[in-house]
């Protein structure tokens, strides 16, 4: 029996609740909350219900039953939509990828000594947890650093405080010796609050609080225990040292960023404490297709503190998050009252920070790229399911990619990588300075860089073989191919000499290119038809669906989610990204430059070529101190003050 979800979803009550889509076999497809849930549930069946592509699309689709759960507010829905997220992990949502439960450290203060160890259940049970950590080793190497820090005891053994003698890890200061009625019960406790003290990230109150202790002993004349207290301030400055000092104010803060490929996202957190990095994790999230930026970083919050048994008062991130005030409400009960904020820097160290956070999440999802890659069945696996996929000639063995990067159509450029075998080729890599195209064209720029690619092969000769439109390009290509040297330097302007070098005489298996159907066509409009370039495949990838499309179809074709031939294509895409935007910001930052010195009073064209060639760079002129400069041809030390102020 169909039934009409549409009519159901109009029956809904108006209460905060969670609403689960079912399939035909009545497994949870799609978990949400919501704080009416008659009216977001009806919104799965709007105009978005009828757009290909979206998820409203997908679930609409695929459901055949629905059902809901009333709560008494939004926050009970937040809370109840996690545990069942955790329990059913329908396929639509965003949730953390590894089915397994994280470590944590815990410290049992109910204990009479109490141990620091390793767990994966937090329980409501009056012990102290810290984490979630993304791996065994990173809990490891942190127990493995506090015990060095702190001489708490290790062992499993029951404490009588009668022992005969003490383990080894007594003689090298790894514990205080409990088990021999060495330590009091209350020094024991202090050492245990110092141990949670670090992880909560107060270095400098146990510093403190350890100075004085050994100001005290010498005090009193006992100069071993000093200087046992002298060795732990010492080793304790000396990881404080190695903690970056990301903030000038004692903040503590989370600071998370995602990297996003198809259905997957990297979530990067870095933790501040004190104004420290204290500690920085990963997680891999699915389901991601189809959700916003602020969507995806709700359902990692959401799925992250649930079980973390610390919310600091500011968590930063790269977007607003969906549902912010919903989810400020449960991280605030989550803190026992105390405010949480949820922030979006603009500006200052903060943002600069989160750019770095936002790096590393990039980084990370690329190594994760490049470790499926690494063995060679799967690369042999990527080219023969992208050969079947786009309905290739043969293996695309060599691929080039382009992009094009500028800022407002200023100081525009393109980029092109080679991946040959599955692999960068990097010595194949190329940049190009746009010439003939004025503002942010980005059709125009890509027929610019193909023309100037494909006219200067040579490797076919002729425009008999379809590399010249007439004659003279022809001639121009043949003179070319034979005066080129076989490795070309670097021009002046930081980009590869066009000419017929190894890069461009090698023709490739499949051209991509990083944009939708409009950039496909651009380019098919300079390859098929001014060049005659039928012979080579041609392809874009588009990054909002990770769609790709070929220019004789008119639909898409989406890759398998998780296949090798994704990952090929979105890292050639990326790096053709990545190569362009650090040769913008080069070409930008030297322009700066450049018109700082043709604004320095006395420096004419004359006297700027003459800088130039005397010290090669104009890092080089920034660098160079007055005496340096006024020695320079056609300088005076008047001159080499007026530079050095201005640049």
């Amino acid at each position: 029996m169909s039934i009409d979800l549409g009519k159901v979803a109009r029956g809904l009550p108006t209460q905060p609740g969670v609403y689960i889509f079912r399939d035909a076999r009545g497994k949870p497809i799609y978990v949400g909350k919501a704080a009416v849930l008659r009216n977001r549930v009806r919104s799965y069946f709007g105009s978005d219900a009828l757009t290909p592509g979206t998820k409203a699309f997908q679930i609409a689709q695929r459901a055949s039953d629905l059902d809901c759960i009333v709560t008494t507010t939004e926050a009970e829905a937040l809370i109840l939509e996690n545990t069942l997220i955790k329990r059913h992990k329908p396929r639509f949502n965003v949730r953390l990828k590894d089915d397994k439960t994280y470590p944590y450290l815990k410290i049992d203060v109910r204990e009479e000594w109490p141990r620091v160890y390793i767990t994966r259940r937090m329980q409501d049970d009056g012990a102290r947890y810290f984490g979630p950590y993304a791996s065994a080793s990173s809990v490891r190497k942190t127990l493995d650093l506090l015990n060095k820090l702190f001489p708490y005891r290790s062992c499993t053994k029951e404490i009588t405080g009668t022992d005969p003698r003490p383990c080894l890890d007594y003689h090298i200061k790894r514990c205080l010796g409990p088990c021999i009625g060495a330590v009091s019960n209350e020094d024991y406790r202090e050492v245990i609050g110092q141990v949670s003290a670090f992880l909560e990230g107060k270095q400098a109150t146990i510093a403190k609080d350890i100075k004085r202790k050994m100001i005290d002993a010498s005090d009193s004349l006992e100069y071993e225990r000093a200087a046992f207290f002298r060795d732990q301030l010492n080793a304790i400055n000396r990881v404080s040292a190695e903690q970056k000092a990301v903030s000038t104010h004692a903040v503590d803060e989370d600071i998370i960023a995602i990297a996003r490929a198809g259905n997957e996202a990297w979530a990067e957190v870095f933790f501040v404490r004190g104004g420290r990095l204290l500690e920085r994790d990963n997680f891999l999230l699915d389901g991601t297709l189809g959700e916003t930026d602020g969507e995806v970083l709700a359902g990692f919050i959401k799925q992250f503190y649930v079980n973390s048994p610390v919310v600091p008062p500011r968590i930063l991130t790269q977007s607003p998050v969906a549902d912010g005030s919903a989810i400020t409400e449960w991280l605030e009960e989550r803190r026992e009252g105390r405010k949480v904020r949820l922030i979006v820097p603009q500006r200052g160290e903060r943002k600069k920070l989160l750019e770095l956070v936002a790096e590393n999440a990039l980084q990370g999802l690329e190594a994760l790229r490049i470790k499926v890659l690494a063995d060679e069945a799967a690369t042999e696996t990527a080219l023969v399911e992208l050969k079947e996929q786009l309905n290739l000639p043969e293996l695309p063995r060599r691929i080039e990619c382009y992009d094009i990067s500028n800022t407002q159509g200023t100081n525009s450029v393109a980029s092109m990588v080679v991946f040959q075998d599955g692999q960068p080729l990097k010595d194949h890599y190329r940049r190009f300075r746009i010439k003939t195209v004025e503002g942010a064209n980005d059709f125009a720029s890509l027929q610019e860089v193909i023309r100037r690619r494909f006219r200067r092969s040579g490797a076919l000769g002729s425009a008999a073989r379809g590399l010249a439109s007439t004659a003279e390009d022809a001639e121009e290509v043949i003179a070319q191919f034979k005066s080129a040297p076989s490795r070309n330097k670097d021009d002046r302007s930081g980009t590869k000499k066009e000419t017929a070098d190894g890069s461009f005489m090698t023709l490739p298996d499949l051209v991509l290119i990083d944009g939708g159907k409009g950039q496909l066509n651009a380019v098919a409009e300079v390859m098929r038809v001014e060049l005659g370039l039928h012979q080579i495949p041609l392809a874009s990838l588009a990054k909002q669906e990770e769609e790709v499309f070929l220019p004789e179809m008119a639909e898409s074709i989406m890759l398998p989610r998780t296949s090798p031939a994704l990952y090929l294509v979105q890292r050639a895409r990326d790096e053709a990204h990545r190569f362009a935007i650090t040769f913008h910001r080069g070409v930008r930052q030297k322009k700066g430059m450049e018109s700082m010195l043709d604004a320095v009073p006395g420096i004419g064209p004359r006297r700027k070529r003459m800088l130039m060639r005397h010290f090669g760079s104009l890092d080089a002129i920034r660098e160079a101190s007055i005496d340096d400069l006024s020695a320079a041809p056609g300088m005076t030390k008047r001159l080499a003050e007026r530079v050095k102020e201005y640049v």
